[in-house]
């Protein structure tokens, strides 16, 4: 895919940061949500793609746009058939009430390479570049936490492990605290955490634990986009969610994905700070506009650029609304 594209694609985070920004601790989770959505489907309207949502909103009838399925983009002749994963707005309580975090969402692969992951969970383990190789879902959380340890010439004590804060974590973060691990515990957000993890000096070494397959598929594009290591593996909550696993033709529910498999091709990633966090600084609104701060990701240079923006409202009035 087109390089100039990835450039592209951050301008949609960046619309839907700014828009889902601008209802920061208001206590509206939906409606910061539902502006943040808006704004990344007018985005899409300018990029010379030829898309389809395979991460998204819901389905049709649940999700009035950015829905599992729904085509966008210019969709001219020479367009590029591609496969898009978005969260608007990842992390809507962590915007709703101030809290650090929140993050607008893009990857986007060639036709056919993006997983399309069913609602429900997944268990994920995520690491940077320099432990590549070295973690498996089949091994314990101490085990996993002394190979990358000693693949990074560090003690166990200087790792700082990302968990979901949720009761189904309890004996997951009692094992890493025995094992001697630092651990920060987030409220939402681990596509954040995933993609903080492959980033040096971010202050965050792993994920772990259970989160959404869906958001788990975006964050393994981030991940293979910067050459890390993401093992996925789904985990439904009832024989529903496992039944529409398989009729999303998942056949084996045990299967351990890679990244590599979550997220074929040449990927990119894009992402815009809404709060700051470990990953990314939060929009802050300025006289007349706007700044933002992105992350631009893609697999086949392994660059990742840091962006800082500086949007002008009267120059770009479709970013004030």
């Amino acid at each position: 895919m087109d390089r100039n594209l990835a450039m592209e694609v951050v301008r949609v985070t960046e619309m839907a940061a700014i828009a889902s920004a601008r209802l920061m601790g208001r206590g509206t989770k939906n409606e910061s949500d539902h502006a943040a959505v808006e704004a990344m489907r007018r985005g899409f309207d300018h990029l010379n793609i030829d898309g389809t949502v395979v991460i998204g909103e819901g389905e049709r009838d649940e999700a009035p746009m950015l829905y599992i399925g729904e085509r966008v983009g210019r969709q001219a002749t020479d367009s590029p058939p591609v496969d898009i994963a978005v969260d608007p707005l990842e992390g809507t309580n962590l915007c709703a009430y101030g809290r650090p975090g929140a993050i607008s969402v893009v990857a986007i692969a060639p036709r056919g390479c993006l997983l399309n992951a069913p609602d429900t969970y997944m268990d994920k383990i995520a690491v940077g570049p320099y432990a590549k190789g070295v973690v498996d879902l089949a091994l314990s959380p101490t085990q996993n936490l002394r190979r990358v340890a000693e693949k990074a010439g560090r003690y166990v004590e200087d790792l700082t492990v990302v968990v979901l804060d949720r009761p189904r974590h309890e004996k997951l973060i009692a094992e890493i605290r025995k094992a001697g691990a630092r651990i920060r515990l987030i409220e939402d957000g681990d596509v954040a955490a995933a993609v903080a993890a492959t980033i040096e000096n971010s202050g965050v070494d792993m994920l772990m634990g259970t989160g959404g397959a869906p958001e788990g598929v975006i964050a393994a594009a981030a991940v293979r986009a910067v050459g890390g290591d993401f093992l996925g593996r789904l985990v439904p909550r009832s024989r529903a969610e496992a039944e529409r696993a398989q009729a999303m033709g998942i056949k084996d529910l045990q299967k351990v994905y890679t990244a590599e498999e979550l997220a074929r091709g040449a990927v990119m990633f894009a992402a815009t700070g809404v709060t700051t966090g470990d990953l990314l600084k939060g929009v802050r609104f300025v006289k007349g506009g706007a700044e933002t701060h992105s992350v631009v990701m893609r697999s086949e240079t392994g660059t990742v650029r840091f962006i800082e923006s500086h949007h002008k409202f009267d120059k770009k009035p479709h970013y004030a609304i």
